[in-house]
């Protein structure tokens, strides 16, 4: 039996060895011997390459608005483990945690003992966020988010509501697919019978792949730029502002505190389900909610500013698409702004790709490291061509590096930190302290 959170949490960490087993007949073990905690859910499953975050955080906010207590599990968590599995934004207590792991572990150490065998750090996390949402602490509404594809993902075993891919990018292609067709089939492995699917995408070739599936499954599909649409409105007093127009109505001047265009299709999808739910599942949401909702809406990490002038801005870009959406943000907010960009990513990235989109911004582009299993090393950032480059280079102490950066941070330059969201976590706690002092 756990007696502390830590125990719990070094308990999860050691598994972290087992690496990624894909499959649900773990998950169906697990969830088959707990009475099945995943059946007694009200969920939103959410899945996509980027912006499942941000997504997650709108429609929270606007069921919170409405009056709903709603759950959230997560993947990564940003500064604090508990994060993962949240209530109302706030992430499960020391007492609960080990209340759920103690109830989790003799099923866990019962499956080891099968030819299943032992379950891997996700699939555990997986099955005590269902377990909590599901027996210990019953919600309105639980937001599940995907952790990695859709279809072997260690959450497809719950029957949601509603589904949401918010869109399609090249990320884990080792095991997703090489192509955008092979990843969209994985990831609209979350389609479910009769299951209503709203999507951001708006590529044809994943376009084409959910709207197979979604007929094969009979259900409906709702998608970005014919079902729902927005006007961007620009920025006013830092926050974005956009119309919306969807099949169900139309919303005038809603605001966002969430920087850079892409959030727009973020919150767009966020009250595209708000909708559903009101209209199909009698949620009582209404316009007000949605507006307050989405307004007070925050994520830890995306495009966060942690400091205003200077601006030091964190953000995790953790693939390609992530960083061609910082740059469009940076060139959004912060054009022609003089400074240094810090960079550290993890071994699977396309970090060449990457690295040549944030040279387009024109500021000097630092590469680090830091201490993760799955990081990559700075100097296999830097590639043979960009040795002689001025703009690039290499410090491999990045807790050195800011310390003496934001020493010398002059009015009109920017630092940006971005990469991976491992780093991004790490940083954030780093900079406020030494901006306190």
């Amino acid at each position: 039996m756990f007696q502390n959170a830590e125990e719990v949490i070094s308990w999860i960490n050691n598994r972290i060895k087992l690496g990624m087993k894909p499959g649900l007949k773990r998950m169906e073990f697990m969830m088959g011997k707990l009475g099945h905690p995943e059946r007694h859910l009200r969920a939103v499953h959410i899945g996509g390459t980027n912006g499942k975050g941000s997504t997650v955080s709108f429609l929270r906010s606007i069921l919170m608005e409405a009056g709903y207590e709603v759950g959230t599990f997560t993947s990564p968590y940003f500064e604090k483990f508990h994060e993962r599995i949240s209530i109302n934004g706030e992430p499960i207590s020391d007492e609960d945690l080990v209340r759920t792991a103690n109830e989790i572990k003799p099923v866990v150490d019962e499956l080891e003992r099968t030819d299943l065998g032992a379950p891997t750090e996700f699939e555990i996390i997986t099955a005590m966020g269902l377990y909590y949402f599901g027996k210990i602490h019953p919600v309105d509404c639980s937001i599940i988010e995907v952790g990695l594809g859709g279809r072997l993902d260690s959450t497809n075993v719950i029957h949601p509501l509603l589904s949401i891919i918010t869109n399609i990018g090249h990320d884990h292609m080792h095991i997703l697919g090489g192509t955008l067709t092979e990843i969209a089939y994985e990831k609209a492995g979350i389609i479910k019978n009769g299951v209503p699917l709203i999507t951001g995408e708006v590529k044809q070739e994943p376009i084409q792949v959910f709207e197979k599936v979604a007929k094969e499954r009979k259900t409906s599909l709702y998608k970005l730029g014919k079902d729902f649409s927005y006007i961007d409105l620009g920025s006013e007093d830092q926050l974005e502002v956009f119309d919306l127009e969807t099949v169900f109505g139309s919303y005038q001047s809603l605001k966002i505190s969430l920087k850079g265009e892409h959030q727009l299709a973020n919150a767009s999808l966020a009250v595209m389900a708000a909708k559903l739910l009101h209209l199909f599942y009698s949620f009582i949401i209404e316009p007000e909610h949605i507006e307050k909702g989405l307004k007070k809406a925050y994520w830890p990490g995306r495009f966060e500013i942690l400091q205003e002038e200077p601006p030091v801005i964190i953000d995790g870009a953790h693939n390609r698409e992530g960083i061609e959406t910082l740059v469009e943000t940076m060139e959004r907010h912060y054009p022609n702004r003089k400074g240094t960009i810090l960079f550290a990513a993890l071994k699977d990235k396309e970090t060449d790709k990457m690295i040549r989109e944030l040279e387009k911004l024109g500021l000097e582009i630092v590469l680090t490291e830091f201490d993760f299993y799955r990081a990559r090393k700075a100097n296999e950032l830097l590639q043979p061509n960009d040795s002689h480059k001025e703009n690039i280079r290499i410090e491999s102490d990045w807790k050195s590096f800011l310390k003496e950066t934001l020493a010398k941070l002059e009015k009109d330059d920017i630092l940006v930190i971005t990469g991976s969201l491992y780093f991004i976590s790490e940083v954030k706690p780093f900079i406020l302290n030494l901006l306190k002092n």
